[in-house]
């Protein structure tokens, strides 16, 4: 199909999509019953390329964006708990987060984990903890994002060998997995292997997912780290997109049509509570994607030219003092998400700054979401600051910058984003930028330059004292039970042969690591007795200190 084709294929796709949302005019209207038009202002119109207005005609019109709320703590039964409450109260989708020792590749009896075990999230050392994490879920018929990188082939192994025990076959299941490597180098520091091995393991997860999980997205490339170090909305703009565009050509280059792939990559936004900006970036992400796509990586599906995204707003910006405040922030923050037109949302709880948030917070950050969706009427119209002088500079300026960073990661990769991605881990560009960025806001703070209320300025009423949820120590004694008798009753030959087989397919480039990965998870390997086999054939990563 040449270009011109696919065009009049898009342009009769969104007419058609525009007229189904003018159809339902009458159901939309203001709360004084002023009817309002699904698309206000001039052509590039929303679902139209290069998509700087919304990736579909009718936006929120035709599907609310996912309420996919973040959960995870303790035991894989307390977040088992935690997920069928969302469901109850009207979440759209699951979102999962795994304790620092998992994060980490780590066992839960491993020396470095004491202390750590579902604390941040949810421990998860094998496949029993998977079947208690999704039990009495259906799994083919909800989806479900999973937050995890160094070893997410192994928890993605994990997922689809208990999808498929409880009766889903592995080509219904509907999610992402983070997957995100570069950035963990970059930002967020919970690396296991080297760099290019680690792409390895992220272009075996692309093959594997392209020819059997159609519904699934194998990589989400997160800028919300990449902020939450310190990163200004520009460098997280412009670090995350060129991280993607670095992942395309890891797997163009191992022989993936680009568009074999590219419609399942997803993105993962911070939002702040600098409103304009932070519309302008999202706004920008998704007219430099889908540009890039099509002119310089021949894209020729419009589904690859789509910068779908996920938003979560801004946990570092939530303040222990005055914490109900935070409520405020997060409402501002959620707006911005949603007039940006994100595809995904969660929202952070209030009390997120002092500890894992209670039940009670996690219910009035899903209700900040509902209130938002069904009570303000941004919901109505697709992009309705759209054609807003300072919006429009805003997004201008965002692309701007993010295109300076883009041609500065090219040159020093001779003319490949991934080399100059790949450069900039080993020479500390992206942690120095970072860090200057956070040193910079730092100063401007404690300066009075900026306020921080209740941190800086407004900072009477902090007294009370809350309710906090507490992760007991018996979190840690029932997982270390837990797994002991896992060791104890599975069949350790079948494990030692599953961990040598691995081993011999991690060593030949040629093959995918996935179908390997999820027989030893299946003969009940822990993911540190995993990683560690791959330790062997690939190494560690060993940061350099910045001068």
């Amino acid at each position: 199909m040449d270009q011109e084709q696919s065009r009049a294929q898009s342009r009769k796709r969104w007419q058609t999509e525009y007229d189904r949302a003018k159809l339902r005019d009458a159901d939309w209207e203001t709360m004084s019953g002023v009817p309002v038009e699904p698309i206000y202002g001039n052509a590039p119109y929303p679902g139209q390329y290069p998509y700087t207005r919304g990736v579909y005609a009718s936006m929120y019109r035709s599907r609310l964006w996912t309420m996919r709320m973040f959960a995870g703590f303790g035991t894989a039964v307390d977040t088992n708990l935690r997920f069928k409450d969302i469901l109850r109260n009207g979440g759209g989708g699951l979102s999962t987060a795994f304790d620092m020792p998992t994060l980490m590749g780590h066992d839960s009896d491993h020396e470095w984990s004491i202390g750590e075990v579902g604390k941040c999230g949810v421990a998860v050392d094998t496949l029993a903890d998977m079947r208690d994490l999704f039990a009495d879920i259906n799994l083919g018929g909800v989806s479900t994002s999973m937050t995890i990188n160094g070893p997410a082939n192994i928890i993605m192994a994990m997922y689809i060998a208990n999808a498929e025990e409880t009766g889903t076959e592995r080509s219904r299941l509907a999610g992402t997995i983070q997957n995100d490597l570069l950035k963990e180098y970059q930002a967020q520091k919970e690396y296991i292997f080297p760099p290019r091995p680690s792409m390895r393991l992220v272009t075996d997860l692309i093959r594997f997912t392209s020819t059997e999980m159609p519904r699934w997205h194998p990589v989400s490339v997160s800028g919300y780290h990449i902020r939450e170090a310190g990163s200004t909305a520009a460098q997280e703009l412009a670090y995350t997109l060129a991280n993607g565009f670095a992942y395309v050509e890891a797997a163009v280059a191992a022989g993936i049509d680009v568009d074999d792939f590219a419609p399942r990559l997803s993105f993962f936004f911070n939002s702040h509570s600098d409103f304009f900006e932070e519309i302008g970036k999202f706004r920008a992400a998704r007219r430099i994607w889908a540009t890039w796509m099509r002119e310089r990586y021949g894209a020729k599906d419009e589904r690859s030219l789509l910068c779908r995204f996920h938003t979560q707003t801004a946990g570092v910006s939530l303040t222990a003092q005055q914490p109900e405040i935070n409520i405020a922030r997060v409402a501002i923050q959620a707006m911005a998400g949603v007039l940006g037109g994100t595809q995904s949302l969660h929202t952070d709880a209030f009390d997120e700054a002092m500890a894992l948030p209670t039940e009670d917070a996690a219910r009035i950050a899903l209700r900040t979401q509902q209130i938002v969706a069904h009570e303000t009427g941004v919901a109505s119209v697709a992009d309705p600051l759209g054609g807003s002088h300072y919006v429009e500079w805003m997004t201008d300026e965002m692309e701007r910058r993010a295109e300076a960073i883009f041609a500065h990661l090219d040159e020093l990769g001779g003319g490949s984003i991934l080399e100059g991605v790949f450069a900039g881990i080993d020479n500390n560009y992206f942690t120095s930028e970072i860090a200057n960025a956070a040193y910079r806001f730092e100063q401007k703070v404690n300066a009075g330059r900026r306020i921080i209320v209740g941190v800086n300025d407004f900072t009477e009423g902090d007294s009370e004292q809350r309710d906090l949820l507490r992760i007991d120590r018996t979190v840690e004694e029932n997982q270390l039970k837990r797994l002991s008798n896992v060791k104890h009753d599975r069949d350790n030959s079948a494990v030692r042969s599953a961990l040598d087989e691995l081993v011999e397919v991690a060593q030949d480039s040629t093959l995918n690591t996935m179908p390997a990965t999820i027989k030893a998870v299946q003969s009940m390997a822990t993911e540190g007795e995993i990683v560690e086999a791959l330790r062997g054939v690939f190494g560690t990563y060993v940061e350099k200190a910045t001068m």
